[in-house]
């Protein structure tokens, strides 16, 4: 099968947990931001997770190696690197997942979630985004942010229920 863009293969991922805080230092240092340590930490255990972070499973696995980590702490890391781009909240499952893009601009952006192993797939598609955009705006709607969930099986899950 072939894809318009990368994330639109569901086997595309974000990088290993070194070069995507590296690749959001980079942009963080273009952005005139500061990627804090606390920042870093929490960023490259959500990317290292390969899957969907909840808050506390973060602060759990951030205390282990700072000792300053507390809810408010863990909650402003994410609020900023949430508010730049870096990582996207999937609201359904109250978890947070690396950005496959940390260097570009803010994106809307659909994800495709497995009701049974909790992988996140973000399907970065702008005929869904710009569709989605259009008909809120033909109703009178301004569409200020967008996150499309889409929950089911994904594809290994429905293997292993079909081989069992």
């Amino acid at each position: 099968m072939s894809h318009d863009h990368a994330c639109t293969d569901p086997t595309h991922h974000v990088h290993d947990g070194d070069a995507f805080v590296h690749e959001v230092e980079r942009a963080c240092e273009a952005r005139g931001l500061r990627l804090t340590p606390i920042r870093a930490h929490a960023l490259r255990l959500i990317a290292d997770a390969g899957r969907p972070m909840k808050a506390y499973e973060l602060l759990d696995q951030m205390k282990a190696t700072h000792d300053a980590a507390a809810p408010p702490t863990v909650y402003r890391a994410l609020d900023f690197l949430l508010e730049h781009g870096f990582i996207h909240k999937l609201a359904s499952i109250n978890a947070f997942v690396g950005c496959h893009h940390p260097g570009s601009a803010q994106h809307a952006v659909p994800f495709l979630i497995c009701d049974r192993c909790q992988s996140a797939t973000e399907l970065e598609d702008e005929r869904i985004v710009e569709t989605l955009d259009r008909r809120a705006r033909e109703l009178g709607f301004t569409p200020q942010a967008q996150t499309l969930e889409v929950h089911g099986v994904c594809a290994a899950c429905a293997r292993a229920g079909a081989e069992s």
